[in-house]
Order: C-alpha cells, then structure tokens, then sequence
C-alpha cells in the first residue's frame, strides 16, 4: 500500500514537472488558430492572407473571427494561437489595471507591432471656432458641451478614448461626465459616425485608425473640420498608464492639416499580434519570419503591413514580448 502510494506521489510530481515544461514554451500545435477581426475591417482581410500565406510554408494555420479584446482573453486561455489585438490593451492586460481585465493575462505576449493606429478627435469647424477650442485639453478644462460619438464598447477604438479621458484627462466617466456638462455622448461606426458629424448632429467625433485614413478624408469632403490634438502633458501620462507613444499628423495628408498650422499631437498606438506565450520558441520565429519576408504579398490585402518594421516591432517598456518574436526582431535589426 504505502508502495502504491509513493508510486502514486512520483506520478502526480512527473505530471506536475511537465506542466511546467508544457507551460514555458514547448506546446507546438499541428494546426495553428489565428484570431483575425469581423467580417470587413482590415483585421479580417489580413488575417485571412496570414493564414493562408503561413500555411503554404508548412505552419497550418485556420483564420478564425474575433476582436481586440477578445482575442487577449482568448490567447491566454489558450482558445486561440494568436491574433490581432492593440499594444495598449496588450499593455493593460498583462497588469490588469484596467477593464476589462479582471486577472492579469500573463499568457499572452506580444509577436510583432505590425502598423500604427492614431487616435483622432474629429470636431466641426464651426464648433471649434464659436468656441474658441485649442485643443482637447482646453474643451475639456471648460466643460464645453459637446455632441459627442466614438465607436462602441468593446473596440479598441472606445477604449483608448476612455483611456484618454480618464487616464490623460481627469474624467472618470466620460459618458456621465460630458452629459453632465450638457452634451450627449453616442456610439457609431465609422461611416454613421462621419454621416452624423456631416448632417450637424455631432461636434466630435473621435475613433482610432491607420496613419492614412480614408474615413478621415471622406469626413473632409462632407463638412469643415479641424483635428485637435492634445498637449504633451497629457499624452504622457496616457502612455505611462496604457504603453501608447506620442503621433503627429504629417502635414499634407489630410487638408485640414498643412504645414502653417500648429503641430497636432495625437495618441499613437499599433495594431499588433499577441500570442501565447506558451507556444514554442522556434515556431514563433519561423512565423516572424515568414511575415516579414513576405510583406509584399501580405500587402496584396491590406497596405498598412508595409509599416512593419523590426525597430518598431516589439514595443518598448514594461509590454512583454514572446521570446521567440524577440530573438528574431533582434537578429533582423543587426542584419
């Protein structure tokens, strides 16, 4: 009996060793689950090439719908390889500081920053004229009401704008806040969104995109715009609290930004891929690898992957970063 017993306690102790070997980057999965976006965005057209193009050099991987937030939670429970998400969620996390992060999501870790994405707060001219409004800092300092609308709960969008009203301005509950102030706040897709800021029915709208963004240029050509950024202060401390950097917008993009108008300083951010971070080291460097040598055909489907860049792709500070993805990034930038 007591034999049995010790026999018992040596298989129980082997079982406990090689979960932590399974645990610290050995799990090498036949088929590989790829977390992309919803059907239309970006996310899904590019994840659907990733997959395919992973696939044809031996690393079967299956494109599967999913979200920012989503695929965090899911990377970490490990019902998903990998995905998109942004680096400021990635960011929040693995700290849990935040919501929607109850438990930190120590699991999941960064493969690559692929392209960045810009906060912009969207006002109509003439409301930012018959106010006198410098910036998002001074709307928010004098209590404006403003018609607001960013996009729905849940979307990276709406969380780093959040995270600019709570972390980088004050406001704890900008949704109770500014209607407290006498403004309303809605949620809206990118194309309501532009529709209702065209047709007077909003005064700022605001969401998160890619560097060159045709929604902000299909926004200019319905109504007169000015695009407020923020001030330095401010942009600092959203990203000592979310890992977000500091973007200007490039004068000639967009015409309601030229080169004689003041520099507008905006949130930066980057869609990245997260991925497990018990996967094995070696597969998520052939992964890294495969990607960005074929950024040309990865760029058939959505152009902003042409930003990939090994000095920008694993972010900087406390975010952590795969080993594998490490290793590879850091071999490429000695090259």
């Amino acid at each position: 009996m007591k034999k049995r017993m010790i026999l018992f306690i040596a298989a129980i102790l082997l079982l406990a060793t090689a979960g932590s070997a399974f645990s610290a980057g050995s799990v090498k999965p036949d088929q590989l689950r790829f977390m992309a976006g919803p059907p239309g965005g970006n996310w899904f057209a590019l994840g659907g090439a990733l997959a395919e193009l992973w696939s044809s050099k031996g690393m079967p991987t299956t494109s599967i719908t999913g979200g920012a937030v989503a695929n965090i939670i899911n990377t970490h429970n490990k019902k998903g390889e990998f995905g998109f998400s942004n680096t400021s969620m990635v960011a929040v996390g693995q700290k849990a500081s935040d919501a929607p992060f109850k438990t930190p999501t120590d699991n999941t870790l960064i493969m690559a920053n692929l392209y960045t994405q810009y906060t912009y707060f969207i006002a109509r001219k003439d409301f930012v004229e018959k106010h006198g409004i410098k910036s998002v800092d001074d709307l928010v300092a004098r209590k404006i009401p403003t018609r607001f609308a960013t996009l729905k709960t849940g979307t990276g969008s709406e969380f780093i704008v959040n995270g600019v009203f709570k972390a980088g301005l004050g406001v704890a509950e900008y949704r109770k806040e500014l209607k407290e102030w006498g403004g309303s706040v809605e949620y809206a897709s990118y194309s309501s969104g532009a529709d209702l800021l065209a047709d007077n029915h909003l005064d700022v709208f605001a969401f998160s995109v890619g560097k060159v963004a045709s929604i902000v240029m299909q926004i200019e050509s319905q109504t007169d715009i000015v695009l407020l950024g923020l001030e330095q202060a401010t942009l600092d401390k959203i990203g000592e609290a979310y890992g977000t950097v500091t973007f200007t917008i490039d004068p000639g993009i967009y015409k309601s930004v030229t080169e004689k108008d003041p520099v507008v300083k905006v949130v930066g951010d980057y869609t990245c891929i997260v991925v497990r971070g018990d996967l094995d080291e070696q597969m998520v460097y052939d992964l890294c690898k495969v990607m960005y040598e074929d950024q040309d055909t990865l760029a058939k489907a959505v152009v902003d992957i042409q930003e990939l860049s090994p000095a920008t792709a694993i972010p900087g500070g406390a975010i952590k970063s795969h080993p594998g993805a490490v290793k590879y990034w850091n071999e490429v930038m000695k090259k």
